[in-house]
């Protein structure tokens, strides 16, 4: 009796739902009630071709100076410089924007060095770590295999990407990033995680992930409770280049 009763139920309950939305009265109901008009979008100007900054970009890097840039004891940049690049001059240590963010849009174009033969991570390494923590790799990932959360485009140790998008070393890719910043509780517990999404060279790798805590080369992932933060580049002992970065901050 039980089971003939629930196959009885169930069309009845769908029957009633629909007969409900039949009798809802929408003759009163007019398009200006659903229409904002309040809080018009500020205007941005795009920039004119792909990868150019649009008018509310901050720029980070135009390839003439390091104005926008620290070294890793707060020194001067002691990277190379030299037509338009900022190139990792190895063992100089990491370098991060003077500037501080939270969620942000950014893009950034890179280079893995032609004349690299090396395989593997050894293959022009560094990385983009968003609020000093969160890395994204970057890697000659073209004919070159690593193990896939450590190659470019993943959200290192973390992610892998979906595709792999990269062009041959020694030629520039680009990436654009939209970052989510965690938030915490006031006890210090992740209200919510940091989400990710990567597009490398104008194809979506990373989807909106959520990260389970800031990079770590060994062991699992945590979060620590912390504000807005740097960004860094980082110095691998490879001769990756870097050009046109540009950021624009995310409310």
């Amino acid at each position: 009796m039980r089971i003939k009763f629930i196959i009885f139920l169930v069309p009845t309950i769908f029957f009633s739902v629909a007969a409900v939305a039949q009798k809802i009265d929408r003759s009163e109901v007019k398009p200006a009630m659903t229409e904002f008009w309040d809080n018009e979008p500020e205007v941005v100007t795009p920039g004119e071709t792909y990868g150019a900054p649009p008018s509310d970009a901050i720029i980070l890097f135009d390839g003439t100076d390091f104005s926008e840039w620290l070294s890793k004891d707060g020194g001067e940049v002691e990277w190379a410089l030299d037509e338009g690049a900022m190139t990792v001059n190895p063992g100089k240590g990491y370098i991060s924007t003077k500037k501080k963010f939270g969620s942000i849009q950014l893009h950034i174009e890179w280079r893995a060095p032609a004349d690299n033969n090396k395989e593997g991570q050894a293959g022009g390494n560094s990385g983009i770590f968003l609020m000093e923590r969160y890395e994204v790799q970057v890697l000659n990932s073209h004919e070159n295999r690593t193990y896939s959360n450590g190659q470019a485009a993943s959200v290192y140790k973390q992610y892998s990407p979906m595709v792999n998008a990269s062009r041959p070393k020694g030629e520039w890719q680009t990436y654009d990033i939209i970052f989510t910043a965690p938030t915490f509780k006031k006890n210090g517990a992740v209200e919510n995680k940091a989400k990710l999404t990567v597009i490398h060279n104008g194809i979506v790798v990373q989807n909106a992930v959520e990260l389970d805590g800031s990079t770590v080369y060994k062991g699992t992932p945590y979060y620590i409770p912390h504000g807005e933060a740097p960004i860094m580049l980082q110095d691998h002992g490879d001769l990756v280049s870097f050009r046109n970065i540009w950021v624009r901050a995310l409310r």
